[in-house]
């Protein structure tokens, strides 16, 4: 079976080899070691803004919203999956959707000035499938009318802008490092800021509140992470140049073999730099992409429409003005695509993919 996505293993014994350290000191939780030398690695190796290691990028959007003190309207993306939108529900925020770029995919700046009111607050953007956003459009509509800016980086990982992590751009960068991910930690996530004071916020929030022993400073959840994820991401940051030469070289194959056919793909922006994290394809409608699916499905090939439904059409959010959002996401499907994918198997799916496309 072929898969939309597989998660990256390290070699069993060099995570044995950090499980018999956990065991000898008996510290499993609550700033252990290998949390530590996680939270110093990854900023280090991307050249981003510093970060905090937390359970997954559910709460840390969660916990960059009410860092923010964000209560009022959050202008989003209504092509994201759906913890962008559920968690600005869930933290008693408003998402106001804006419609996308027909190329980029991404939140289109030219879409968000109409949504701004009197209640605005913030902007929440999605790097969508790791492709960066217009982060300087975004951040001088930001700055004109005094909005906050936090990313959902979830899929970018290694994506750049101007030569730049991503996870350096808004007030708040969220990650998440779920097995899915190109980068994971299993399960887990994160929040990069270069606010040292809104870092110590979140710092506090992730904890319960903790600023001490037996202090508090404000209201917290427990958004904290384990010695055994941060293992497992400690091994991961060691194969990750590997990963990502391996991601880029797919996207390559891919592309070339795909060359020609009735199907679209992301665009990326001159000056950004996406991480390959996934393959998307738009196909030309919707019967077409549902006939693909069919045909993949009888050769043990599994892709993902990713992302569907739009997240306007969720029966917890008011609907927004979103044309181009509403007609990509029935049209768009992710293929296979992991470390382990084989030149063979690519090939698989493109075959299939000829058939439907030509």
């Amino acid at each position: 079976m072929l898969h939309v996505t597989e998660p990256f293993l390290p070699p069993i014994e060099e995570y044995q080899e950090l499980l018999k350290g956990i065991w000898e000191r008996n510290h499993l939780t609550n700033n252990g070691p290998n949390l530590l030398a996680l939270e110093k690695a990854i900023p280090d190796y991307l050249g981003s803004a510093p970060m905090l290691f937390l359970g997954n990028g559910t709460i840390a959007i969660q916990i960059a919203l009410k860092a923010l003190g964000i209560r009022g309207e959050v202008i989003t993306t209504p092509f994201s999956y759906v913890a962008t939108s559920s968690s600005i529900v869930w933290e008693g925020a408003t998402p106001v959707f804006a419609d996308i770029h027909p190329e980029t995919w991404n939140l289109d700046p030219m879409k968000i000035e109409e949504c701004i009111t009197v209640d605005t607050e913030a902007i929440l953007a999605t790097h969508v499938f790791g492709n960066p956003c217009d982060v300087h459009a975004i951040q001088k509509i930001a700055d004109k009318h005094g909005l906050k800016v936090i990313y959902d980086a979830a899929h970018a990982f290694g994506s750049k802008i101007d030569g730049k992590s991503v996870y350096g751009f808004g007030d708040v960068s969220t990650a998440s490092f779920h097995a899915t991910k190109l980068f994971h930690t299993g399960e887990g996530g994160a929040v990069f800021s270069r606010d040292e004071g809104l870092r110590t916020r979140m710092s506090c929030m992730r904890n319960f509140g903790h600023n001490g022993p037996s202090s508090f400073s404000g209201i917290g959840i427990n958004g904290k992470n384990s010695e055994f994820h941060a293992a497992m991401g400690v091994l991961n940051m060691r194969y990750i140049e590997a990963i990502l030469e391996k991601r880029k070289a797919d996207h390559q194959l891919y592309r070339a073999g795909l060359k020609g056919l009735l199907l679209e793909f992301q665009i990326v922006r001159v000056g950004a730099e996406s991480n390959h994290s996934y393959l998307p394809i738009l196909l030309k409608d919707e019967k077409t992409l549902l006939d693909v699916m069919e045909s993949m499905a009888s050769e043990s090939i599994i892709p993902r429409r990713y992302f569907y439904p739009c997240l306007d059409e969720l029966d917890y959010v008011e609907q927004g003005n979103c044309p181009m959002a509403r007609d990509i996401s029935v049209r768009v499907l992710c293929l296979p695509l992991s470390y382990q994918i084989s030149p063979q198997d690519i090939e698989r799916v493109i075959t299939v993919l000829k058939r439907h496309c030509s």
